[in-house]
């Protein structure tokens, strides 16, 4: 590959310090990183020398990710051909989804680096890798047949006022791709709820429900799907939240890696859990419930984007919090205020959207009082080691 590295930095000629073209120089920078390995080292100052990079991070939570993103692209054409009565071959699934998904994701890459590239060239720093990951969350968090505009206009709003407008990559309070959907759900609710987005092209045949799981409950209607079809993700739903099972998948590689962190990964379903077993003990102490308080405790764990948003955007070490012990905290809260959100207003089903990103602004918070409770402590056991040593 040595004439690729030849050919490149040929090109880069022009964007050199002091050359024509400088100010673009991060443009082409990024290019090059993304190719190769940077070829700049710290010189000065503590630093860690290690093989991990962000540009390493980011690629491996994008391989993370894959595995729920081809099932969402297979699950989105089966679910279109079913529904319509025809019983759709692999290929003829998987086509049918990539042709609606794939298109979503150009968009979403294109709109979101094309800003990173401006704000870049414009504040003279080079690009970071952040997008890599949020430029795929995005889309995979959308319902099928959002239209590619509102994705588009829907990215904006998170890059520039979710991310840039608190400085950049590592800056930001809320998860990117969180501030995109709430966005989109807030922007355009017609798009993003109802019994009809789920399922591609739904709108268009009158046979056709698409009904998701926790919207048949909210609207006290019978489930069709058993636990199974929940963990596997064979249901309606956003394009790459229905398979626990592939999710799981992608969060043992994000654990093996140490790239996501598995106490919050564990806090949360541990507090949604508690939440669920909470609810469905209601009838054992004379509270009538709903559909939604007797729903398994386990199944709240297996449904809706729950599994998805723990596991890819829960754990953005970014917004979340960084102290071992504020981890388990942030992550109780996330699963608990999940479940409760799911329950008791229905009209916002997926509570794991608003429960991390209210979560991401009290993660400093919980990060503070978790340090300065270890600062009290070592202060009580330094005195204590004082007077003893005094006597």
């Amino acid at each position: 590959m040595e004439w690729i590295r030849q050919k490149l930095d040929k090109i880069k000629e022009p964007f050199g310090p002091g050359k024509k073209y400088e100010k673009f120089s991060p443009a082409i920078n990024a290019l090059d990183t993304f190719l190769y390995t940077p070829n700049h080292t710290t010189k000065k100052g503590a630093h860690i020398r290690d093989a991990v990079d962000l540009k390493r991070t980011m690629i491996t939570v994008v391989l993370a990710l894959i595995p729920a993103l081809i099932f969402g692209m297979w699950n989105a054409g089966y679910q279109h051909f079913t529904q319509l009565g025809e019983e759709p071959s692999f290929i003829d699934a998987l086509i049918h989804g990539a042709w609606k998904i794939v298109p979503m994701i150009v968009v979403s890459y294109v709109v979101g680096l094309g800003i990173e590239f401006a704000f870049a060239i414009f504040r003279g720093h080079e690009v970071n890798e952040g997008y890599l990951v949020t430029g795929l969350l995005i889309p995979m968090i959308m319902p099928i047949d959002i239209p590619l505009w509102m994705v588009a206009v829907s990215v904006v709003f998170a890059v520039v006022v979710g991310k840039e407008a608190f400085g950049g990559t590592g800056m930001n309070i809320l998860n990117p791709a969180l501030t995109a959907r709430a966005f989109a759900f807030f922007a355009y609710p017609t798009f993003m709820s109802g019994n009809k987005v789920w399922v591609s092209e739904a709108g268009n045949v009158d046979a056709i429900s698409g009904e998701t799981i926790l919207g048949s409950l909210a609207s006290g209607n019978e489930v069709a799907y058993n636990s199974m079809n929940m963990f596997t993700g064979v249901i309606p739903g956003s394009i790459a939240e229905t398979s626990t099972l592939f999710i799981l998948l992608g969060a043992l590689l994000l654990v093996l890696t140490k790239v996501g962190s598995w106490r919050i990964m564990l806090s949360a379903f541990i507090g949604a859990a508690v939440m669920g077993l909470i609810f469905n003990a209601l009838p054992a102490m004379g509270v009538e419930g709903n559909d939604l308080t007797n729903f398994a405790w386990y199944n709240h764990l297996i449904v809706g984007g729950l599994a998805f948003g723990i596991v890819f955007m829960a754990t953005d070490p970014v917004s979340a919090a960084q102290t071992y012990r504020g981890k388990w905290i942030y992550g109780f809260l996330i699963g608990f205020l999940s479940i409760m959100i799911r329950v008791f207003n229905p009209a916002y089903p997926e509570g794991v959207m608003l429960a991390i990103l209210l979560m991401n602004v009290f993660a400093p918070t919980i990060d503070h009082y978790v340090v300065e409770a270890n600062v009290k402590r070592r202060k009580k056991r330094l005195k204590s080691v004082n007077a003893q040593t005094a006597v």
